[in-house]
């Protein structure tokens, strides 16, 4: 996997964590520095976490998967991409039914909890994105982790600061576009292992 591979694969998987980003700053009556980097680092750090958990846990069964590497990782990257187009396309036509009724505005208060909360449950396709990892041999696992790390704690920075500005909207179309990312480099993945070697 080349490094432009592992951007798109980062970018990907951080849409999940830009959508929750979006959510939040929707949230904050004012953009708050002190807090969006509390969310963009806490995002990223998971996001960093959790492929590296994934790669060491597929790592001890690498011998089992070594021949099915190709299967899972379209059947992972497949099942995850599809999952978040599902979500995004469903949060889509929501939002176009309840355009225009008004909603209780609440004020921003993301407790410590609520933000591990939201990091574990963006960063759970990571862990299996990082089992994965372990069944392809030309990952470097270090490279990988870092890369995702960065760019979901850059995106999910824009995502606090852009949320007044573009709304709900955006968060729902960014998943889609990062399932579609996630979809993409698994069939690439699966055609260069069944087809070009």
């Amino acid at each position: 996997m080349g490094l432009i591979e592992l951007i798109l694969l980062s970018v990907g998987l951080a849409m999940d964590a830009f959508a929750v980003s979006i959510g939040n700053g929707l949230s904050m009556k004012k953009s708050s520095p002190k807090a969006a980097l509390a969310i963009a680092f806490s995002f990223g750090l998971f996001q960093a976490l959790m492929p590296t958990a994934g790669y060491f846990l597929g790592s001890a069964f690498e011998s089992v998967i070594s021949e099915f590497d190709h299967y899972i990782a379209l059947i992972f990257l497949g099942f995850i991409g599809g999952k978040m187009i599902f979500d995004g396309i469903k949060e889509l036509r929501e939002s176009k039914k309840t355009k225009g009724s008004e909603k209780e505005e609440k004020p921003f208060r993301l407790s410590f909890g609520a933000l591990m909360v939201q990091s574990v449950a963006t960063s759970i396709d990571a862990l299996i994105v990082g089992v994965s990892f372990a069944a392809l041999p030309d990952v470097n696992i270090w490279t990988a982790v870092l890369l995702i790390g960065a760019i979901t704690f850059v995106i999910s920075l824009a995502g606090v600061f852009s949320g007044k500005k573009f709304g709900q909207l955006l968060g729902s179309k960014a998943e889609v576009f990062g399932g579609l990312i996630l979809v993409g480099i698994g069939v690439k993945v699966f055609i260069e292992h069944m087809f070009l070697q």
